[in-house]
């Protein structure tokens, strides 16, 4: 493998050689209009409960803005900010992979750049933690500036995800949250490419605790998760966490089965007693539902065979530009290189 591939190494890569009591993970996309902010709150946020031993860790994961010009002037005024920078956008659960791979903290810190998720919640979710949680995430109480449409849909995609995943998920909460080191570890150790974070660290198990607060309205810019990407999301959460799913498409096809040899039996029953059996309509209408079934069955086997065929191929599961800050810069391409066994 090339060395400007990055899969998801175990052990993680260290980039330093200091192991700092914090570490800041910030997936951005095109942030240019917040990141300033961001990293003078973050800076406040993490002095207040760790003094000056923690790093921030800003991902560009292929922004179209000024966003990597500006994570590259933080990197040269605070020596705690390493930058990363991926060749191209490969979405957001990627770019956090990548910054959950290079982080050296003995607790991790998963926050968005758009200041919907208060940094300034550090502090209790560190208080939690020192009192033996392994994970302290951010539950929503409330979503403040989001439509209509939009909590609709997040309501109902978390409690479908919960119905049909084999590991307990809780709702309203997203990657907004506090892990420390042995969890990070196993999330990094995980292979899979499809990647539903907030899933696999909750399938790691160990102590986790909610902390209820109040989401706030994006400061600027706009969301990074249209319905396309969200439906997308929902469909990776559910096949990558169950296999209910496929027990439905066999569901539907006993259903089916049971109801073609009822109309079997009618059939010949009818024929026997010299009854003419009714028309085509009925015949259109059976025939449509059992395509209908058919194909529905067959796009929930694909999904699944999709997902099996991507991960037989074993890419990378990103690929990095350039890195910054911390322990120097990289030139393009040319980052550490270190397998995940397989």
């Amino acid at each position: 493998m090339p060395d400007f591939c990055k899969t998801s190494p175990w052990p993680p890569p260290n980039p330093s050689s200091m192991t700092p009591a914090l570490s800041v993970v910030v997936p951005c996309y095109n942030e240019a209009g917040v990141l300033w902010q961001l990293h003078e709150r973050l800076t406040d946020a993490c002095k207040e409960v760790v003094h000056d031993d923690f790093q921030i860790v800003l991902v560009d994961d292929g922004s179209s803005d000024t966003t990597w010009t500006l994570i590259n002037e933080l990197a040269a005024q605070n020596p705690r900010v390493l930058g990363i920078s991926l060749s191209r956008n490969h979405g957001h659960q990627l770019a956090l992979a990548a910054g959950l791979s290079w982080c050296s903290g003995e607790r991790v810190l998963v926050i968005d750049a758009d200041l919907q998720d208060p940094p300034e919640l550090l502090g209790p979710m560190m208080g939690l933690m020192d009192d033996g949680a392994d994970v302290v995430f951010g539950q929503r109480a409330s979503r403040l500036g989001e439509t209509r449409f939009k909590k609709t849909t997040a309501s109902l995609f978390y409690r479908l995800l919960t119905r049909l995943t084999d590991v307990p998920i809780s709702r309203d909460s997203g990657d907004f949250r506090l892990m420390s080191r042995r969890v990070v570890d196993l999330v990094n150790a995980m292979p899979e490419q499809h990647r539903f974070v907030r899933g696999m660290v909750s399938w790691v198990g160990f102590r986790q605790v909610p902390l209820l607060y109040e989401r706030k309205e994006r400061l600027t810019g706009v969301t990074k998760y249209p319905f396309k990407r969200m439906l997308n999301f929902a469909i990776d959460a559910i096949t990558g966490f169950s296999v209910t799913p496929l027990r439905v498409a066999s569901g539907f096809g006993i259903l089916f089965g049971l109801a073609g040899m009822a109309g079997l039996v009618y059939a010949l029953g009818s024929w026997f007693a010299g009854v003419t059996v009714a028309g085509w309509t009925s015949v259109v209408i059976i025939m449509l539902i059992l395509g209908s079934a058919q194909l529905l069955v067959l796009g929930i086997i694909g999904e699944y065979l999709g997902r099996l065929y991507m991960e037989s191929k074993h890419r990378p599961l990103y690929v990095i530009d350039q890195i910054i800050g911390q322990s120097g810069s990289a030139r393009a391409g040319e980052p550490a290189q270190q397998d995940h066994p397989r």
